[in-house]
């Protein structure tokens, strides 16, 4: 299974970092599904719910955020 590096990160302080099999943000045009190995990619945020699949997890964590931006670089996602 491959695994993307994610780190969730607010003006105060880090909020989540660790590995995920994907993540669902949503971003400003809609929601986006970014998988291990995505293109690079700079997206802003909409308020909504960020899901994180931690792998080998049933479970999702869902976090509320209220905008920000999303890069993807490489194999690690940084929320802002």
């Amino acid at each position: 299974m491959t695994t993307m590096q994610v780190e969730i990160v607010s003006s105060e302080e880090q909020i989540f970092s660790g590995e995920a099999e994907y993540v669902v943000a949503p971003g400003s045009e809609g929601e986006l599904g970014i998988y291990p190995h995505h293109i690079s990619l700079i997206n802003k945020l909409s308020p909504g719910l960020f899901r994180v699949k931690l792998p080998q997890k049933e479970i999702q964590l869902v976090y509320a955020i209220s905008g920000g931006f999303l890069e993807v670089q490489g194999n690690k996602v940084t929320v802002l």
